[in-house]
This record gives C-alpha cells, sequence and structure tokens, in this order.
C-alpha cells in the first residue's frame, strides 16, 4: 500500500529545494553523527528523560528523576524533574535546581537565559506553577512576569517562535480561556493569544491529546488524539498555518493514520520533526504490530507542500516495537523507541525478511527511507522519549543507562565526526 522508497519525483523535490535553510529549532547536520558518545555527559540516576532544551551553551534536562551527577564523579546531586548542565563541560549547573513537585514533559529555550518548562507539576519552589513555568538559569527561580497556567490536564509539548510560546497537551484552559489540548501565548507575559483558536476534536481515546508539534515556514504540524482540527477530518495528524495574524487550519490532509492498531492504542502517533529546510517532516508511531498496510510502529515522510490527500513518501516498519522520538538533520532521520529492527515491513514481533538490527535507535535515509549503517545500539527500555539535534552533534534522553555499548545514564549525546 505505501512505498518503502522514495518515488523518483519525490525524490527530484528534494534535491531541488535550496539547502542550508534552516528553520527555527531544526538544524542540519554536514553528515551522521559518530557512534560513539562524548564521555562528558552527566548522569540521571533514576526515572526517566522526557525533554531536552539548548540554550545557549546549557543543556536543559526534563523528566521524572529525582537524583543526578557529573560524569566520573560519584556525589549524588539532589534534583527535583529538571536540572541543568554547561554542554561544553558536562558539568552540572548548581545554582540551577528548582524543585518541580510533578514532572515534566516539554521545555522550550527562552530568552535573557531562561527556559520553559511544561508538564504535570503544580508547584516550584512551593509557588503555584500549574502546569507551565518560565525559569531563570541563573538561579533557577520562576520569571514573576509569565504569568500562564494550565487547567484540566498537562502540559506535553512546547515550542517558541518568536515572541510565541506555542502549547500542546490535554488541558481544557489556560488560565480562565478555553482551550482544548493546543494553545498559543505571549512568549513574555502568558497571555493567551486570541488569534490561535484552533481546536483539536473527535479523539480517537478518553480525552483530546496533542502529543508533539514542530514548526516550519509558517506551518505548525501537530499530532495526537484527534480526528478533527476546527471541525476539518484530520486523522491524528494535520497543519496549521501561523503565518498570517489569525492562524487557521492548512489545506493539507492525509488518511494515512485512520485505521486502527491494537486496541491498546486508540491513538498512536507520537514525535514529528521538520526537515531543516521545512520541504517535509517525519512522524513516528506506536501501535503494536499491524502488517505492511497499516502505519502502526513506523517511521514516515511526508512532503508539507503536499496537495489533496497526502500519502507517505516513503515508510519504514520496526515490525511491532514502539517508535517516541524523531530528529531530522537533513543527511538523516533519527528514530528512537524501543524497537529491535528497522526495514521489517513484514515483521510481527519477529525479524521479517531484509529486516536489521537496530536495538533503541536507529537512522534511517530521507530519501531512500532505509536503515543508514549508523547503528551504535542502546539498551531499549521503555524508549527514547527526546531527541535534540544542536550543531555540535546529536542529544538523546531516555529511561535507560547504556547506549552506545557505554555506560550513559538516560542522557547521552553523539557528536559529529
Amino acid at each position: 500500500m505505501f512505498a518503502r522508497t522514495v518515488p523518483v519525483l519525490a525524490a527530484t523535490l528534494l534535491l531541488t529545494v535550496p539547502g542550508g535553510v534552516a528553520a527555527a529549532g531544526s538544524v542540519e547536520h554536514p553528515s551522521v553523527v559518530s557512534a560513539n558518545p562524548v564521555d562528558t555527559t552527566p548522569h540521571v540516576l533514576d526515572g526517566i528523560v522526557n525533554a531536552i532544551a539548548l540554550v545557549g551553551g546549557t543543556v536543559v534536562v526534563g523528566g521524572s528523576f529525582s537524583e543526578v551527577s557529573d560524569a566520573g564523579n560519584s556525589e549524588v546531586l539532589m534534583r527535583d524533574n529538571i536540572f541543568a548542565y554547561d554542554l561544553a563541560t558536562g558539568r552540572v549547573l548548581q545554582n540551577f535546581a528548582p524543585e518541580l513537585n510533578g514532572p515534566v514533559h516539554a521545555l522550550a529555550p527562552g530568552t535573557g537565559g531562561t527556559v520553559y518548562a511544561g508538564g504535570g507539576f503544580t508547584a516550584t519552589d512551593g509557588s503555584t506553577t500549574r502546569k507551565l513555568v518560565r525559569l531563570r538559569l541563573a538561579d533557577g527561580a520562576p520569571v514573576p512576569t509569565f504569568g500562564a497556567h494550565a487547567f484540566g490536564g498537562s502540559v506535553t509539548s512546547m515550542l517558541r517562535h518568536g515572541s510565541r510560546l506555542y502549547l500542546g497537551g490535554d488541558f481544557t484552559h489556560i488560565g480562565r480561556v478555553s482551550r482544548t489540548a493546543l494553545a498559543r501565548v505571549d512568549a513574555v507575559t502568558g497571555a493567551v493569544d486570541p488569534n490561535f483558536t484552533i481546536k483539536p476534536g473527535a479523539p480517537r481515546s478518553a480525552r483530546v491529546k496533542v502529543y508533539a508539534m514542530a514548526l516550519s515556514r509558517g506551518r505548525l504540524a501537530v499530532d495526537g488524539s484527534f480526528t478533527t482540527l476546527d471541525g476539518l477530518s484530520r486523522p491524528q495528524l494535520g497543519l496549521v498555518d501561523v503565518s498570517a495574524s489569525r492562524a487557521r487550519v492548512a489545506g493539507w490532509r492525509t488518511d494515512a493514520y485512520a485505521a486502527d492498531c491494537m486496541p491498546a492504542f486508540p491513538s498512536y502517533v507520537r514525535g514529528l520533526d521538520f526537515s531543516p529546510d521545512g520541504s517535509y517532516f517525519v512522524v513516528v508511531t506506536s501501535g503494536g504490530p499491524g502488517g505492511p498496510r497499516k502505519m502502526c510502529d513506523t517511521a514516515a515522510r511526508f512532503e508539507t507542500r503536499g496537495r489533496g490527500t497526502v500519502r507517505p513518501t516513503w515508510v519504514n516498519f520496526t515490525g511491532g516495537d514502539s517508535l517516541y522520538s524523531v530528529a531530522v538533520t537533513g543527511t538523516a532521520v533519527y528514530v528512537g523507541g524501543h524497537q529491535r529492527w528497522l526495514d521489517n515491513p513484514r515483521g510481527s514481533d519477529s525479524a521479517g525478511p531484509g529486516a536489521v538490527e537496530r536495538q533503541g535507535i536507529g537512522a534511517i535515509h530521507p530519501v531512500t527511507g532505509r536503515a543508514l549503517p549508523w547503528n551504535p545500539t542502546r539498551e531499549r527500555g521503555i524508549g527514547v522519549k527526546a531527541f535534540l539535534a544542536h550543531p555540535g552533534g546529536l542529544l538523546v534522553g531516555s529511561d535507560t543507562i547504556q547506549l552506545g555499548r557505554e555506560y550513559h545514564a538516560r542522557i547521552g549525546m553523539f557528536p559529529l565526526p
């Protein structure tokens, strides 16, 4: 049903797009990253890493954990679901230790040495910060001028573009303003933007939830447990035009995720990311073994400017294991979860013909849709919940302690060669 390699037309389109045009929040790499992780990253000693942000030269890490340590140091540092470290040295920042009373699911870099954190917490250092807070890196204190709070659910996805902060999750209100699972607020004050009223609806699960967002060239891609956006059919995936003053649902649509996977996964889309030039994006899914005619447990590329009902350019199947995260760098599409294989359309919790082993992490060629030789491996666990590509390499956050056949507890980095 779906092509496993890119048709000639799609490959031609990719090659004619001018290179080197990096969209907000995306990074282009000249090559595939090394399979040997750097030795300087700190260790998260318990729980799981859900999110990573880079603010200048500082890496901020969020999740559900309580203890961290510097590489090569046995001293245990207490950190409540968030911490920061210096990218160059790997040393944990001593003065950034805010106490968040619940998990962090999303992070976004702010201006002026700040970071936004979203999740399931309700307080920071004992002060009310419902599911959303802006923190100073210098001392970990909340920025008092930012007053946004989420009600009715958590914040699970977040990105900042200029003076605007986009929020996704399963909340029902931002402050006193009704917003279902998706909102845009002022990045300084937290005031809800009246020109962004896109409403996901008709959920496949018990409630509407936005799992992931990405933004490039005026297009906001969103996926989650919805089947409509502003009443228009958009099963689990849609694009929003945010280039004008008032946002509107773009005409782009696909039925790729309309089919059911296993009953345990009524909604199965997970991570997504745009290419550096914004010409395409890749979506990864869970769902359980579904066979080659369904999009369960897959990575799939879509052209951003496709017309009509868009079909994926290529699909890569794990054969029954979930993918949660994806990072697109132009030279590679990195995917992470608890997968055992890629190139496995005929597998069903097994290695089918042509399958290649890619334990917990892998890379896919952006044009052919086939697995690249890059194969560092990682301890599988739940899976990779966070990627962050930056000019020096690829940061990886998960729930396990082995990455690239070395000890790297829950956070690590593959550098560019």
